[in-house]
């Protein structure tokens, strides 16, 4: 039951037999989302693999910091990259163990992940449908209008509430759905 893979990864070319996977991931249900990169690049020109892979069920993610400004050192495309999310100092579980402030595509990307799962848990969606839903609700943002092929930074209570049909402010989540609060 696996149907969000969060790869918060890159550096690697162009791979088929990676793409071979995605692809094979999508018929199988599997939303993959990747971080866009870390080099302040354009990845329409300079492609950033995986979220690169021009494949439909691929999801790439930028950097935004807490202004909705695209962050310094994320990469964007206009045509390539679909959405933004948090990723300047957000506070993350550390290799060494304990907790710290980090910043990346990589912090961002499981902001778009958790998303995707806490939809599925509310909503049966389709790949595509969930993808769309997750890239359309999100909130305009001036940083990434030409940057990213949505113009929007992730917004889940907007996605939630495209999904359920409710406002969720006066909601509490359970295992497999999402109920009012009584």
């Amino acid at each position: 039951n696996v149907r969000i893979l969060s790869n918060s990864w890159g550096g690697s070319g162009f791979s088929q037999a990676l793409l071979d996977q995605i692809t094979k991931a999508n018929a199988n249900g599997m939303l993959f989302v990747a971080a866009a990169g870390n080099n302040s690049a354009n990845n329409d020109v300079s492609p950033t693999y995986p979220s690169n892979y021009n494949a439909p069920n691929v999801l790439s993610v930028a950097a935004t910091d807490n202004r909705d400004g695209l962050a310094s050192f994320s990469n964007y495309g206009a045509g390539t990259v679909h959405v933004g999310a948090p990723g300047v100092n957000i506070f993350a579980t550390l290799r060494s163990g304990g907790y710290g402030y980090m910043s990346g595509t990589s912090m961002a990307t499981p902001h778009v992940a958790g998303a995707a799962a806490l939809l599925l848990a509310s909503c049966p969606l389709s790949t595509a449908t969930l993808k769309s839903t997750l890239t359309s609700t999100g909130s305009s943002a001036a940083s990434l209008a030409g940057t990213t092929i949505t113009g929007r930074r992730l917004n889940v209570n907007q996605a939630l509430q495209a999904c359920i049909g409710s406002a969720i402010s006066d909601v509490t989540l359970s295992a497999n759905r999402v109920a009012p609060q009584p």
